[in-house]
């Protein structure tokens, strides 16, 4: 009986088999059904809206306040939402920041303010006390002038090192030509701004800004509706009703014809590339899902024409990316966006465009919509495991005009997309004629090139602005040198610049320590070089060796995140041409060459090639060396990094720089020294 079972289970399993036919891709089933629970719904009499959505999966809840106001534009005090926004949180009237702080910490919770938002998140145990702390320090924020100008001070510590920073110099000027900087998109943040900013003027931006007219509080978590709306309107109806003033700017328009806008950065060691064009796509819009997929398709990711084209066919970047925004209230922009080597820029350009126009001109293949579809499907899904995704779709849902069944049926839209509707979206948000390319970077490198650029048999016509986006005229890299200067008189300027040869000669060691932030980590350097062909440097992060490179009289290693290597004959021959306390004084004897001048920062210096891989900028002016750019290969891509000195400063009666920043590919940081040695501190159980 039991083989006749299994022997029925074969037949049977094989006549279904039979019945299959595994040539064909079987045919796409229905979209699932998305099921989003729809939020609980009141709102108080000052305007204050809330939406509760109870998730008893966890003992969790977040809670999300955003003030959905129009863009504010700031004027000529720009920098006082930031400074306002930095104020909120810090306590309030009632409790001081420092217990506030304490309390929150203690409760195991999370509570963030911005200028027009707030976020906190808690175990549900303790919601009601978390509410009651969110909602004191939005109504009745501690509003002081020695937090204020703790702010400000740090506001303006973050412009000054931005100053240099390329990409910064990028954003700034690219936001600014798309919408001028008369519009709140367009306006940027300056020293100046920000130090026309009192007190007063944060506290009359909270007082107009942050005010219930168009306030959403979205909670998501285990909560019993009826609980939280008793709690909401115990601790939030004292929220004073107001409205926010309203603003009316001109609508940006685009640029007449396509044209190239160059931005100089003597001191960028690759090219910011901005492709851009403004759009007026809304959320709402019919063909905004078809937008993202061309969008998607062009430059959406690791699988996007852009970075398939000019990272992995061409090797020209990192990476290379597009994004389509959408702004109910205006005008946002298209930009397809590179960073790229400085030799490269001209051609990076021109296949930006190329890509473009190639989408709108030509229509995706079926299996690019395909798993484009796929991929957005996945994201969609897995976001929903996520209770401040489901708090934004619903935030969405009220603030954009939305249908209610708008992400219900989200994945039946995607799916209904077609290869036309991709095209079309591309055609109408993507631009071919009037398109603006932004170039930030180093003129004397990229722009006799960029002069050249074509597209589609026409001259791509250059102009000029400067860091601020201001209209300036073509850089003028044509210096004179003095007449009979040689490299040797460079070497000698910068010696008797700082301290003097004997002065120099007299330094058998020398020991530096500096720290750096970098993306919130701390970064420790220890630096110590002796006269008899032995240095070391040591970076740490948290107290740990993050990079550490040893020479010792002709043998040296290098250790990286824990693995040691030794050096080969190259690295060593570089390490101790460097291992010397001033290689200046060995270049007197050549070795180098004086390659003429150059701008840094703004001021003329005098270019000295050291190798093929490195070249020195000495100030023309004080003498001192303010900058060293090293090119080197990595993983089959040449890299540039580049490392300037400022802020010298005198050490028993040598000038030092204080201020050493490094910047290699997307990457920047400032070394800020705490403490130079000279003839102390150093052993040679340093170099083992």
């Amino acid at each position: 009986m039991k083989k006749l079972y299994i022997l029925l289970f074969i037949l049977f399993a094989g006549s279904l088999t039979a019945q299959i036919d595994r040539t064909q891709m079987p045919k796409p089933g229905p979209a699932p059904e998305i099921n989003l629970e729809d939020p609980q719904r009141f709102e108080l009499k000052n305007g204050l809206k809330i939406l509760v959505v109870e998730n008893h999966k966890l003992p969790r809840v977040s809670i999300q306040l955003r003030i959905d106001n129009p863009p504010i534009l700031e004027g000529d005090k720009a920098g006082v939402s930031s400074l306002a926004g930095s104020l909120m949180g810090n306590g309030s009237k009632s409790i001081s920041k420092d217990d506030f702080n304490e309390e929150v910490d203690f409760l195991g919770a999370r509570i963030n303010f911005g200028s027009q938002s707030a976020f906190a998140s808690s175990l549900s145990k303790y919601f009601p006390r978390i509410l009651e702390m969110m909602a004191d320090a939005s109504i009745n924020p501690n509003f002081t002038q020695d937090e204020f100008d703790k702010e400000k001070s740090k506001l303006l510590t973050g412009l000054k090192t931005e100053e240099k920073d390329v990409k910064a110099i990028a954003r700034r000027v690219q936001g600014a030509l798309a919408y001028g900087q008369s519009h709140p998109y367009g306006e940027f943040t300056t020293a100046a701004t920000v130090n026309k900013v009192t007190l007063a003027d944060a506290m009359q931006f909270y007082s107009d800004y942050f005010v219930p007219a168009n306030a959403y509080l979205v909670i998501i978590g285990d909560v019993q509706f009826e609980e939280t709306k008793e709690l909401v309107e115990t601790y939030f109806t004292p929220w004073t009703k107001a409205t926010p003033p309203s603003f009316k700017f001109s609508n940006p328009v685009d640029v007449q014809y396509t044209q190239i806008s160059f931005v100089d950065v003597p001191n960028a060691v690759q090219s910011e590339i901005s492709v851009q064009n403004l759009v007026n796509l809304k959320m709402k819009d019919e063909d905004y899902l078809s937008g993202l997929m061309a969008n998607e398709i062009l430059g959406g990711g690791g699988e996007g024409r852009l970075f398939l084209n000019l990272r992995e066919d061409k090797g020209y970047t990192y990476g290379s990316y597009s994004r389509l925004g959408n702004d109910k209230y205006g005008s946002s922009r298209f930009s397809a966006t590179a960073s790229v080597r400085n030799v490269v820029t001209d051609s990076s350009v021109v296949e930006l465009l190329r890509e473009i126009d190639k989408i709108r001109e030509t229509p995706v293949t079926a299996e690019e919509l395909k798993n484009t579809k796929a991929k957005y499907v996945g994201r969609f899904v897995m976001a929903l495991e996520n209770p401040e995704t489901i708090a934004q779709y619903a935030l969405n849902i009220e603030t954009e005009n939305l249908p209610k069944d708008f992400y219900k049926s989200y994945l039946e839209k995607l799916n209904a997309i077609t290869v036309t509707d991709v095209q079309n979206a591309a055609q109408k948000y993507f631009s071919a004629d009037n398109t603006r390319v932004v170039v930030t970077g180093k003129g004397s490198e990229v722009l006799e090139n960029l002069q050249k650029v074509s597209f589609k048999g026409k001259s791509v016509p250059v102009k000029y602005f400067d860091k601020y986006a201001a209209s300036t005229e073509k850089p003028n890299y044509e210096s004179t040198m003095p007449a009979g200067l040689g490299v040797n008189d460079v070497m000698n300027n910068y010696i008797n610049a700082i301290g003097g040869k004997s002065k120099l000669e007299g330094v058998n060691s020398f020991m530096l320590i500096a720290e750096a932030e970098m993306q919130g980590m701390k970064l420790n350097l220890e630096q110590k070089k002796t006269s008899k062909n032995q240095s070391m440097q040591d970076v740490k992060v948290s107290g740990n060796s993050m990079s550490k490179a040893v020479l010792n009289d002709g043998a040296g290693y290098v250790v990286m995140q824990g693995q040691r290597k030794d050096m080969d004959e190259t690295e060593l021959k570089k390490a101790s041409e460097e291992s010397a306390p001033f290689p200046e004084l060995g270049y007197l004897n050549g070795g180098v060459a004086l390659d003429g001048m150059e701008d840094v920062d703004g001021k003329k210096a005098y270019k000295v090639k050291v190798s093929e891989e490195k070249t020195l900028f000495y100030d023309v002016e004080t003498g001192l060396k303010v900058q060293e750019v090293t090119k080197t290969e990595m993983q089959g891509q040449q890299m540039t990094s580049t490392v300037s000195y400022s802020d010298y400063r005198e050490v028993q009666g040598i000038m030092f720089p204080f201020v050493i920043g490094q910047t290699m590919g997307p990457q920047s940081f400032e070394f800020i020294v705490s403490e130079i040695k000279i003839n102390e501190g150093v052993t040679d159980a340093d170099f083992e």
